[in-house]
């Protein structure tokens, strides 16, 4: 009977200790929590902070102007840009996938020129032209085609090239050993971002399974700085011989189409040697363009979207240009410097 009571009195004695302790606990607890917001004070300050921007930042007003101009908001804008005697380069999405479309023919005309210096075949070689036979889309793995006209291999890269002819275009991809040997040509060049997949008749064929503006299919693509250092490989003589370069080159400089793309706001003296590309909602242009005074840039511009190919080739047109005179006030005022640095110094 005598224990019960104990036990309560025990018990008070034992949460009284407790209450008196949970002051000294709290104040150490608060004491730690105190030093610890001074330590990161101490770090970090105390004024209030906005985030970080996320916006992109560029160096010049030309990189900010190629940008503007090559904005995504209605379809994905790839440029790559290279000034061939400084090896500087600029890019916007420079390093995405965009569809080659018939851009990819500069790659085919190098391989086959390869081979002629290898022996295996000349320019006066003759292949059939390989005509599309009509079939429904995604029918069978490769587009059906029949044999046309057999002409020169000389006549085919011509009109490859300045007329973007699809059949003489799969006459010599069948000639080099189809897309996988133009594809090892490319790697050899150390040109990894780029893959022909598919011959031109299977391409045209089958084109509008996806919208490149906002997907990307890695079949038949290319990066916009690949194929910069493709033209890079070409105009300097690093891939082929100096004849192999005057034929390729020059049927470029010779191309009919794409008068509303680089070539739409060129002034006169320029020169240039492209090779234009067209599918389902995008449109494409890559080549090489020469000032007066024996300078050069390679540029490859991918337009998607735009709600329309007249739109598209507007934007082609406005970022080459920008991109001429972008280049060409860099090197002016480079070559001011140069003189003011070089100026002979006539102070006492």
């Amino acid at each position: 009977m005598n224990s019960a009571p104990r036990f309560s009195f025990t018990a008070a004695i034992a949460a009284g200790l407790a209450l008196l302790a949970a002051p000294t606990a709290a104040s150490a607890q608060a004491q730690q929590n105190n030093e610890l917001q001074a330590s990161f004070d101490s770090a970090f300050g105390t004024d209030l902070r906005n985030p970080d921007t996320f916006e992109a930042i560029y160096e010049t007003g030309f990189e900010r102007r190629i940008a503007e101009l090559a904005d995504g908001s209605k379809g994905r804008i790839g440029v790559a840009a290279m000034d061939l005697s400084t090896g500087e380069t600029l890019t916007v999405l420079g390093d995405q996938l965009f569809p080659m479309a018939s851009t990819s023919k500069i790659a085919v005309a190098a391989k086959y020129l390869e081979m002629v210096e290898q022996g295996k075949y000349s320019l006066t070689s003759e292949f059939p032209l390989l005509i599309p036979v009509r079939s429904a889309k995604f029918s069978s793995r490769a587009a059906p085609v029949r044999k046309g006209k057999y002409m020169q291999a000389i006549d085919l890269i011509e009109i490859m090239i300045t007329r973007s002819s699809n059949p003489a275009t799969d006459a010599l991809l069948k000639a080099v050993g189809g897309p996988g040997e133009v594809n090892d040509w490319m790697i050899r060049q150390g040109i990894t971002e780029f893959s022909i997949d598919r011959d031109i008749a299977t391409l045209v064929r089958d084109d509008g399974e996806y919208d490149p503006a906002t997907w990307i299919d890695e079949r038949d693509a290319a990066t916009p700085r690949a194929m910069v250092r493709l033209l890079q490989g070409l105009y300097r003589g690093d891939f082929l011989s100096d004849q192999s370069r005057r034929v390729l080159l020059g049927a470029m400089s010779r191309t009919v189409t794409g008068k509303r793309r680089i070539v739409a706001h060129m002034p006169g003296e320029a020169r240039v040697s492209h090779k234009t590309g067209s599918l389902n909602n995008t449109s494409s242009d890559i080549g090489i363009i020469e000032y007066p005074d024996g300078r050069a840039i390679a540029v490859a511009i991918y337009v998607t979207g735009q709600g329309a190919r007249r739109a598209r080739e507007a934007r082609i047109a406005s970022i080459a240009r920008a991109l001429y005179d972008g280049f060409d006030a860099k090197a002016r005022a480079q070559e001011r410097r140069q003189n003011w640095t070089n100026a002979p110094n006539n102070g006492g």
